[in-house]
């Protein structure tokens, strides 16, 4: 029975959490569009690269900020044991956000035909990554507190930071005519940005809970 609940939970905040992704995933698109339209227009493609690549290193360790804070939370508001939700949110942020903005956008990358490069941020500057990942477990603790329906939220800001450093991977490290090919991108940028980020805000936390945890009768989001 515990396991049920648990399962039906999760494919409750899936499915609430639908809306958020889908406008997200979106709002990535149409950023990166823009911006590659500016620089056709400057007549600075052959800066895009670079410039994705330096954007990239931006909005990766962005997104583990804010995958740490989600993961925290949802963790946080089934479980109040600080230190495993700060380890949840830490870990889970990093190994999620890479599979994510990294190893979906490469292997998309390579399927559409393109010479991608393999770069992890994690391991080739750790100094990079760590601190945003502690920093965003620390606050998920504490934004359960001050902000109704926070994992939301942060879901959403996690998933148009997510679609916007996957884009910029695929710019900056291989597949530089990504607008010639937007139906294909897009359908790489929803598997790369839905399953690691629903995996990291949600499943993973949900799974990481204790046995004992009761989850509302109603699985409603008033919580």
């Amino acid at each position: 029975m515990v396991k049920e609940s648990k399962l039906r939970y999760v494919l409750v905040e899936l499915a609430y959490h639908l809306p958020y992704s889908i406008f997200g995933i979106t709002l990535g698109l149409l950023l990166m569009g823009i911006l590659s339209f500016l620089a056709i227009l400057m007549r600075a493609e052959s800066l895009l690269p670079e410039a994705s690549m330096e954007l990239f290193h931006v909005f990766h360790p962005a997104h583990v900020l804010i995958s740490a804070v989600a993961t925290t939370a949802m963790f946080y508001k089934h479980e109040k044991r600080v230190l495993k939700a700060i380890a949840v949110g830490f870990f889970g942020s990093i190994s999620i956000c890479g599979l994510s903005d990294i190893f979906f956008p490469f292997a998309g990358g390579l399927i559409l035909g393109a010479e991608m490069h393999m770069h992890v941020c994690v391991i080739e500057n750790p100094g990079l990554i760590v601190p945003f990942a502690l920093v965003g477990a620390v606050a998920g603790l504490l934004i359960t507190k001050s902000l109704d329906k926070s994992t939301q939220y942060s879901h959403s800001a996690h998933v148009f930071i997510s679609s916007a450093a996957s884009i910029l991977y695929l710019l900056g490290f291989g597949l530089t005519d990504w607008i010639h090919v937007v139906g294909a991108v897009f359908l790489i940028t929803i598997v790369a940005v839905m399953v690691p980020c629903c995996a990291s805000d949600i499943i993973f936390p949900l799974v990481c809970v204790h046995r004992d945890c009761q989850h509302p009768e109603e699985l409603t989001h008033g919580h």
